[in-house]
């Protein structure tokens, strides 16, 4: 009797104390950490489900109004700008201001006055603006997003994005140096008469996690709160977005702690012709035109297996066990194998050594 209830405390313990390696979670319905230079999925939760995403679709809006209008593009201020709902720079109709101070206003600020203000400048309308935003999501593949403003309140039912598409554009957005520089902005002071400094909203990027760089906050009644953050450690970069996340600045660290510390960025394959191994065409050269690098755990490094697939494009694909990490083109350069005198003349000169 004894002996069985000493194993019964044992069990306890176990199941007490043990914790499955990586176990995270996060209090949003909706979350998503990527790495931001190969896209690799590191954590995930109801990614693709559409949701309403309140202001973080002001990314899409900075994103697209940095690819089609200048920084010091003069913007008349509306009244249907002016008279915008929300969170708001206070602009006055009939105002002009440059374009760099509504991107700072509209990503700092969250200013919904700056969105359609940026929306009539680039577009012409908030319809037509709505329309390009589609075009651009389209390109870069956010296959589950459909965009009705350029603010992201609750207008209609239709305008919905996910974790997953937000992560994606973010990715994107920050690889333009401007862009990168605005959203990772702790304060801003602009330019026109009787302004005073903007602090960013985002409490990571102003100093609550040391190593968030750039981010947008969200908020409607509909949508809860909504979160955009990247972050930087060492040679890594990481982009974490959560939807209806009442607990979202601890989500964000929890998420990106978990990152880099289960994860090292480890170089998959380098730009140029692939060594040569046992089974591959004698008369084929493969190339690699890409240089690729993923974040990996240690025990993934340990299982790293290449595959060449051949076929009308070429490609390599690597996993680590049974999951496929990474898929690039090769291209190949055929040549002449060695005749049969030349090849027994040139495997002799080895065995010899002349």
């Amino acid at each position: 009797m004894y002996l069985i209830k000493k194993l019964f405390v044992v069990i306890l313990l176990f199941f007490l104390l043990y914790k499955p390696a990586y176990a995270i979670d996060v209090s949003a319905h909706s979350a998503i950490l990527i790495d931001a230079e190969s896209e690799r999925v590191i954590f995930s939760k109801n990614e693709h489900e559409q949701m309403k995403i309140a202001s973080i679709t002001k990314i899409m809006t900075a994103h697209l109004a940095i690819r089609h209008g200048k920084l010091n593009d003069k913007v008349k201020i509306s009244n249907e700008a002016s008279s915008t709902e929300g969170s708001s720079l206070y602009l006055k109709a009939g105002q002009t201001v440059l374009l760099e101070d509504l991107l700072y206003g509209l990503l700092l600020r969250s200013g919904n006055d700056a969105a359609v203000a940026i929306a009539e400048h680039i577009s012409g309308s908030v319809e037509k603006f709505s329309e390009l935003m589609n075009e651009e999501a389209k390109r870069l593949k956010m296959k589950n997003s459909y965009f009705t403003n350029p603010h992201g309140l609750d207008t209609d039912d239709q305008h919905l994005s996910t974790a997953y598409d937000m992560a994606i554009l973010t990715r994107h957005a920050i690889q333009d140096k401007t862009f990168k520089k605005i959203f990772s902005a702790s304060s801003y002071t602009p330019s026109f008469k009787d302004a005073y400094p903007w602090t960013n909203k985002h409490r990571l990027v102003t100093g609550l996690y040391p190593h968030a760089n750039g981010g947008k906050t969200g908020f409607t009644k509909k949508a809860g709160r909504t979160l955009v953050t990247t972050a930087e450690k060492e040679d890594m970069t990481l982009v974490a977005v959560t939807i209806y996340g009442p607990d979202d600045w601890n989500d964000h660290m929890s998420l990106f702690e978990y990152g880099f510390e289960h994860y090292d960025m480890a170089q998959l394959i380098s730009r140029g012709p692939l060594p040569v191994v046992p089974g591959m065409p004698e008369n084929i050269q493969y190339i690699s035109d890409h240089e690729i690098k993923v974040p990996l755990t240690e025990e993934e490094r340990s299982q790293i297996v290449y595959k060449i697939v051949p076929g009308t494009k070429t490609e390599l694909k690597v996993y680590t066990g049974e999951n496929l990490v990474s898929s690039i083109p090769l291209t190949e350069k055929k040549f002449d194998p060695p005749a049969f005198y030349e090849n027994l003349l040139s495997k002799l000169k080895e065995l010899f050594k002349w």
